[in-house]
């Protein structure tokens, strides 16, 4: 029988805005135990210096290349995801004796596949050295090295979890609707693909920070009033993203916000809603077969807008939508829960990554253990 660890996962989306932390006990293969989940909010000022980082990571031609405030933002950053498990800790009542791992995502400030340069600010030994666990991070930088793109990673979580939904309903489709949207396509035969598949919210986080002065479009009551400006809409999607042969991993920076005059406030909401949606489905076309049900995780499930959207035009298909929670699972802990879940596998050795998620060549493994008291690559 497989040995089975407890994870935590600690998660910072391109949304940036906090740290979502999950509890997992797995064997990093088919037992999955999810357990607590808290998430823990930027304040507005750190939200700032985070997009500030972005800006500055842009001069980045080395993964180790910190210009700028990078350094210290990167120090600071990790001290906060030490604060975060702490709390976590104190608040589900454990000693850190009791985790075997911490899964460290950092956070992504720079993104480019086609260099081979990911970089994720988070010092994996500073957060083992406060935390008193091992660590694993940099889990997407060995993918690169064998020809892959570096995300998604999830892909394998949600095989593990898949098999809770009917066999009648698949093939199944995991989407991630985050600041960047990618999903996981899973059949019956063992088909495991995935791939980003377009804006999420970071488009319309952006609309409405820029317009209206709020970080995000709660529940996409914003995008409710208003209509969808189509001729916007098509210039999005007809981005050559969406027709390339070859899918590829999405830097925040691969899609812009429109420019103020091109929509009002909820017309513009509006439209970046129904971008994101169609361009799930616009990027389902490159799948080996339409999927049966679509089972939607991450912040975007909580915009009516974007699910309405998503329930019609996959409903014009023939396939079913569920929200995470619908389909017996918790959306926001997910991606979390699958940084606690490739910990183990990392550890473990077992592989992270595979053709059909990253376009790597072969299953690779990857990731950094910083151990309490020393790093080892895994």
């Amino acid at each position: 029988m497989a040995e089975i660890r407890t994870a935590i996962g600690l998660m910072s989306g391109t949304s940036m805005d906090g740290i979502d932390v999950a509890l997992l006990r797995t064997d990093g293969e088919t037992m999955v135990e999810q357990g607590a989940f808290l998430s823990v909010p930027y304040d507005p000022p750190f939200r700032d210096r985070l997009k500030q980082a972005l800006e500055e990571a842009k001069a980045i031609t080395r993964r180790d290349e910190r210009p700028g405030d990078l350094s210290r933002m990167e120090r600071d950053l990790t001290l906060r995801h030490a604060e975060a498990v702490e709390l976590f800790l104190r608040r589900e009542n454990l000693n850190s004796h009791a985790i075997d791992f911490i899964g460290f995502h950092g956070q992504t400030v720079l993104h480019r596949p086609i260099e081979a340069l990911t970089v994720q600010l988070g010092d994996g030994p500073l957060l083992a050295s406060e935390t008193g666990i091992d660590v694993v991070y940099d889990m997407r930088a060995n993918d690169m090295v064998h020809g892959g793109q570096g995300a998604p990673l999830v892909p394998i979580y949600h095989q593990a979890l898949a098999h809770k939904i009917p066999t009648d309903q698949w093939p199944v489709c995991f989407v991630n609707i985050g600041g960047i949207s990618n999903l996981t396509f899973l059949d019956r035969d063992g088909t495991i693909i995935g791939f980003d598949s377009g804006p999420g919210n970071t488009l319309i986080d952006q609309w409405v920070e820029a317009h209206a002065g709020i970080p995000y479009d709660d529940g996409g009551r914003i995008a409710s009033e208003g209509s969808v400006v189509m001729a916007l809409a098509e210039r999005y999607l007809d981005n050559t993203f969406f027709t390339a042969k070859t899918r590829r991993a999405l830097d925040r920076n691969d899609f812009r916000p429109p420019q103020g005059h091109e929509a009002e406030l909820s017309d513009g909401a509006r439209t970046l809603a129904y971008v994101s949606a169609a361009a799930i489905l616009k990027s389902a076309g490159h799948l080996p077969g339409f999927p049966k049900t679509f089972v939607i995780c991450g912040g975007g499930r909580l915009n009516r807008t974007i699910m309405g959207d998503l329930l019609r035009l996959a409903g014009e298909r023939g396939a079913m939508v569920l929200s995470a929670e619908q389909a017996g699972f918790d959306g926001d802990a997910m991606e979390a829960e699958a940084w606690a879940y490739l910990a183990v596998r990392s550890a473990k050795g077992l592989p992270l990554t595979f053709p059909g998620t990253t376009g790597v060549k072969s299953p690779v493994g990857g990731g950094v253990l910083a151990r309490a008291a020393g790093t080892q690559k895994v």
